[in-house]
């Protein structure tokens, strides 16, 4: 599969837009310092809707048919009125259709699903052969769940390779190439991380430190040295104790600055996994760290040599770290626990390592006691053997088939400060266990919010595909033939400038855009993505007065697909969401093709900028009226009972005399008239190029609001094609209401 997205952090602008720097998007910078942050934190409160999603649980399995009910919610002591209910009932569709059959789950509905490959404490093979046995396992998850790659390094801690998707194929590619990741800090294609974008260097960072081979046989022969010397053999003994001691404690050092660095990284991560809704199963695979360091050894004969030097009063052999483990490690680890806790993450411990090469049972249990603590801490399981993995998922998938997300609705400062909550369940019967999220944390400006949070958030808004936000945006989509096989599909982005000017400060406007082509599948075909830097002091007279219109370009083969547009003002946060679809045709199989009604727009009214790429892309200009370009609009505004001029585009129409009719229908489908339409020219076809109208359409007496357009063109052979398009009628200047 190939994807041809373009990322481009500075735009090219044409002559009537004023262009500051380009504002590159550092997807995964550290998060700011606490103290600093808390200061920043606004004082405001507002009234959020929490969604709590819950499983419940009895022997194993779920337990359905619950209603809002059966359930009482809490935050702190405080009893929640329950404002939503919503059931995810997956046990019964195990071979579902399509999620774009299926009819739209909230965001907490879903499943999340975090593969995070440990490449500190494990071997490279063992790292590769996990990727391929984490493959074999993508055709068991739900089409509606969402999985996401990650991986943990030392030098860079984790990473996202891919984020939480449904599209299964960028899953296969990035665990395919798990021995690929790309460690030279070169930003990846795809910002949103919705696409695997894996560079070509190979992994420099699959070092072990702290649980190397070679450190572990070096404490076991150290363990085996000290377990066997005579105590009282002399001074001799004595001095080779000591230095048995120090490189113990010299170990002991190396081994905690790892875990600590590894606990302290990944709760890092938590918090930032907090800020994503629904449950999160992190699927950890990895050979797990020496848990001695936290637990203290757990090696017999080190501990008898250690018992019988406290009882001789030799307490200079004895090494309390060795023995009892490090309080400063514990906590550390105990303060990762709880993060993860707290995000809704429960890891679910993956013992890649498999049979260790040592029958010692010590050497065997020194990775995954690590492991099970992870994993039992936060309310997942151990699973020794990933060759098990298959089976482990199939039994972890059955019990969370079916999910209750509770909705309520209290208010709440925006401080990111973190809220308990309790679910209780009445009449359940006996046995049955209930788990849900711990709490939540409350929503912080955007501007507090790290880099990999915005993203994050960006990223479900494109996946869950839900219209909305305050920055008014439309968008016209088209297919356009060109050899090859795939379309040629210009986008068009009019966004509303005084809804992406609210609320900023200062005099740059770093206006986010993100488009990406989703199959029925869910799986992206196509995206670009750009930054476009403003001066407000330049630009703001013309995006006062109307706003950006946007011109970028997808490449997609025949088949259905979602257009998510989504456009943030970078600084302020607020965004707007739309969905389009576009059916490509196959064009080669020479049928009927009659494209979008394209209404030319007035020159000089919008600010224009073009995705960067597009440039210097050798396609020719598809929207021309008797070979005069022209810019169309992506919501045309129409006034009823005025004629407005249309271009109609189509493919192998005809020959001879065309008719038009038009049907004027609202949003929801239910038809409100006709209208007027006039063909008044057509071009001559040249080549394979499409057929071009020139026509006038008259719409009728209508209520302000927006409409769909289908206009069917039927040729003297009788064969009819159909398209559809949108419009708006504006409200009356001055009317009321």
């Amino acid at each position: 599969m190939q994807i041809s997205g373009r990322a481009t952090p500075l735009p090219r602008l044409l002559a009537t837009l004023a262009l500051a720097a380009a504002l590159p998007l550092g997807a995964q910078d550290r998060k700011p310092d606490q103290k600093q942050q808390r200061q920043g934190f606004s004082e405001r409160t507002d009234v959020v809707v929490v969604e709590v999603p819950v499983q419940v649980i009895r022997d194993g399995k779920p337990v359905k048919g619950l209603t809002a009910a059966d359930f009482e919610i809490y935050e702190g002591r405080r009893k929640q009125e329950i404002t939503g209910f919503e059931v995810l009932d997956l046990s019964a569709s195990a071979t579902a259709a399509r999620p774009a059959e299926k009819p739209a789950l909230s965001l907490a509905a879903r499943r999340r699903f975090l593969m995070m490959f440990d490449l500190s404490f494990s071997s490279p093979e063992s790292v590769v052969k996990a990727g391929g046995a984490a493959r074999e396992i993508l055709d068991d998850f739900h089409p509606s769940d969402l999985v996401a790659v990650a991986v943990y390094s030392p030098t860079k801690g984790p990473r996202f390779v891919l984020g939480f998707t449904s599209d299964r194929r960028q899953v296969d590619l990035a665990l395919d190439r798990l021995d690929w990741v790309e460690e030279s800090g070169r930003a990846m294609a795809d910002p949103l991380f919705l696409v695997a974008d894996i560079g070509g260097g190979r992994v420099a960072d699959m070092e072990r430190p702290g649980s190397s081979g070679r450190r572990r046989e070096a404490a076991a022969d150290a363990a085996d040295a000290a377990g066997n010397a005579d105590v009282g053999a002399g001074l001799n003994a004595s001095l080779e104790q000591l230095a048995i001691v120090a490189e113990q404690r010299n170990e002991n050092t190396l081994r905690s600055r790892s875990i600590i660095a590894f606990t302290r990284a990944l709760g890092e991560f938590a918090q930032v996994l907090g800020s994503i809704q629904g449950r999160k199963h992190v699927l950890f695979l990895s050979e797990g760290f020496d848990s001695q360091a936290i637990l203290g050894t757990t090696d017999p004969g080190e501990i008898a040599r250690m018992d019988d030097a406290s009882v001789w009063g030799e307490h200079w052999a004895i090494n309390n770290e060795t023995r009892f483990g490090d309080t400063k490690t514990g906590s550390q680890l105990e303060e990762m626990l709880e993060e993860l806790r707290r995000a809704d993450c429960a890891v679910q411990a993956i013992d890649i390592g498999g049979v260790r090469a040592s029958a010692n049972a010590h050497d065997q249990s020194v990775g995954t006691d690590s492991l099970f603590i992870m994993a039992n801490s936060t309310g997942g399981e151990l699973y020794r053997n990933f060759n098990d993995l298959s089976e482990a998922i199939e039994a972890m998938l059955e019990r969370t088939s079916v999910t209750y997300v509770l909705s309520y609705q209290p208010e709440v400062r925006q401080d990111g400060s973190f809220h308990k909550v309790r679910v209780e369940l009445k009449n359940a019967g006996r046995g049955a266990r209930v788990v849900h999220r711990p709490g939540y944390y409350a929503p912080k400006p955007y501007n507090e919010r790290t880099p990999l949070e915005k993203v994050l958030e960006t990223a479900g808004k494109v996946v869950g595909g839900q219209e909305g936000g305050p920055v008014a945006t439309s968008v016209l989509a088209a297919p356009f033939q060109m050899p090859g096989g795939k379309a040629y599909v210009p986008v068009l982005l009019e966004i509303d400038g005084p809804s992406l000017l609210a609320g900023l400060e200062g005099d740059l406007l770093p206006a986010e855009i993100y488009v990406y082509a989703m199959d029925a599948d869910g799986a992206v075909r196509d995206f670009f993505t750009q930054v476009v830097g403003l001066e407000v002091s330049k630009a703001g007279p013309a995006l006062r007065q109307s706003g950006l219109k946007f011109f970028g370009d997808l490449d997609l083969e025949p088949g259905s697909y979602s257009i998510r547009a989504l456009v943030r003002n970078g600084l302020t946060g607020a965004f707007g969401l739309r969905v389009a679809t576009v059916e490509v045709p196959a064009f080669d199989a020479a049928r009927p093709v009659l494209l979008p009604a394209f209404f030319p727009e007035p020159t000089g009214r919008w600010l224009i900028a073009r995705e960067t790429s597009s440039l210097d892309r050798k396609v020719p200009y598809p929207f021309m009226v008797r070979e005069q370009p022209f810019i169309p609009a992506s919501l045309p505004a129409l006034r009823p009972e005025e004629a407005a001029r249309l271009s109609l585009v189509g493919y192998n129409l005809g020959p001879g005399q065309l008719t038009a009719r038009t049907v004027v229908m609202t949003a929801d489908g239910r038809e409100v008239g006709s209208g007027e339409i006039e063909l008044l020219d057509r071009e001559a076809r040249t080549g394979t190029g499409p057929d071009r109208l020139l026509a006038t359409f008259r719409p009728p007496k209508l209520q302000p609001g927006e409409y769909l357009l289908l206009v069917t063109v039927t040729d003297a052979n009788g064969t009819a094609e159909t398209s559809v398009s949108s419009f708006v009628v504006p409200a009356v200047q001055g009317a009321k209401g």
